[in-house]
């Protein structure tokens, strides 16, 4: 019964009550988590086969999830787009090819608008996925594919409003779109030229040059001694000292990482030339370079901070991983140099 009657507000109630909601979403994921099995596999092992495009179809709520799988999916290099079954009765199939590829969602799989239609998709010679509650219903018996997705209940306390599943149906397709990146080697270069306009991608477009570190660099001259190198480590803060002549030219480095080997190995020698310790092939990145290729190449050999030189290998700057991610606006796990 609708209506504006006033009722005492008990905050503390209404925060139980959500908890409780959240604690029922989780709890579905959980659920579909446990039941996940080869069909994902399989499912996944298709679509990143798949030459056209995932084709994704659903009605009501199960047609709100879908266009937001396409958008992820198409966002981070699967090709995709969301065709409403009603519409592609009436013309719009004409938007699918035999190379694309149909990812169906339905939690009851019976719906009637959508399961009209899945013949007329398999005649077009493509294959059909779907995402749905029950492998017996009929969706499910028309598709090639049955990826299970059913939670024990809804968190709408009146059992009728699509909550729980809708949720876990979301968060199959997530993992979908994560697996895919990681079959298509989907790297930050790529996030950058589907995002343009998104705060990452365009920090990720700068040219290297707007976001180094110019001022107070760490670095010790190539004569000095292994102490003198070490207080530079220590009080710049990078967990990196460059070591380089009296032409500013790189000759070598010293990470937080090469001092911790020394110690475990003995071989600290505080008075002798630092140049004895060095590493003295380091990795460096030209100044011409944008931050989402510095990006790339962090990621592949696992470092967090590297020089900044130009074609003569003068060191001109330095760079840390937080700088081209926004200083915390974005988390990423990696190794430390």
């Amino acid at each position: 019964m609708s209506g504006s009657v006033a009722v005492p507000f008990d905050s503390h109630e209404y925060l139980d009550l959500a908890r409780t909601v959240l604690d029922i979403e989780i709890e579905g994921i959980k659920a579909v988590k446990e039941d996940l099995d080869h069909n994902f596999s399989t499912a996944l092992s298709k679509m990143a086969a798949c030459s056209g495009r995932i084709v994704i179809t659903g009605i009501g709520k199960s047609g709100l999830i879908g266009r937001k799988i396409a958008a992820t999916l198409s966002s981070t290099g699967t090709p995709s787009f969301y065709l409403h079954p009603v519409e592609s009765a009436h013309g719009d199939m004409g938007m699918i090819t035999c190379h694309d590829l149909i990812l169906a969602i339905s939690n009851s799989g019976e719906t009637d608008e959508l399961n009209s239609i899945i013949p007329s998709f398999k005649a077009l010679g493509v294959s059909i996925i779907a995402i749905t509650s029950d492998s017996q219903s009929s969706m499910a018996l028309l598709s090639d594919i049955t990826i299970k997705v059913k939670v024990p209940r809804e968190a709408c306390m009146l059992g009728l409003a699509p909550t729980a599943s809708t949720t876990a149906a979301l968060a199959v397709g997530d993992a979908l779109a994560i697996c895919l990146m990681r079959c298509k080697h989907f790297e930050p270069a790529d996030f950058q030229r589907y995002h343009p306009g998104g705060f990452l991608g365009q920090r990720l477009g700068k040219n290297i040059l707007e976001l180094m570190h110019t001022q107070n660099l760490p670095v010790a001259d190539h004569t000095t001694s292994l102490q003198n190198a070490l207080a530079v480590l220590n009080q710049a803060g990078f967990g990196v000292v460059f070591i380089v002549d009296d032409q500013n030219i790189l000759h070598g480095v010293i990470t937080d990482g090469d001092v911790r080997r020394m110690v475990c190995a003995d071989r600290i020698v505080p008075t002798e030339p630092v140049s004895r310790f060095m590493n003295p092939s380091p990795l460096s990145v030209d100044s011409g370079v944008n931050a989402g290729v510095v990006l790339d190449i962090m990621e592949e050999n696992t470092v967090t901070v590297l020089p900044i030189v130009d074609q003569q290998k003068k060191i001109m700057g330095i760079i840390h991983l937080h700088d081209l991610l926004g200083k915390g606006k974005y988390k990423f796990s990696v190794s430390h140099a």
